[in-house]
């Protein structure tokens, strides 16, 4: 994996947790779902890049 792919999805990721915080504080349960989405979409982001890592070697 890239390091400019590890970037993308840990700043995905933390985007994700501060929406989902953000949302959770103030009830706002949409944001808190985008949040949780933003988060899901990084972590399948970053298996399937073990993934591509895996057959590399």
């Amino acid at each position: 994996m890239g390091l400019a792919d590890k970037a993308k999805n840990a700043a995905e990721d933390a985007l994700g947790k501060a929406k989902e915080v953000i949302g959770d504080a103030t009830d706002n349960d949409k944001l808190k779902a985008e949040g949780k989405k933003d988060q899901a979409s990084s972590s399948v982001k970053d298996a399937g890049e073990n993934v591509k890592d895996a057959f590399k070697k």
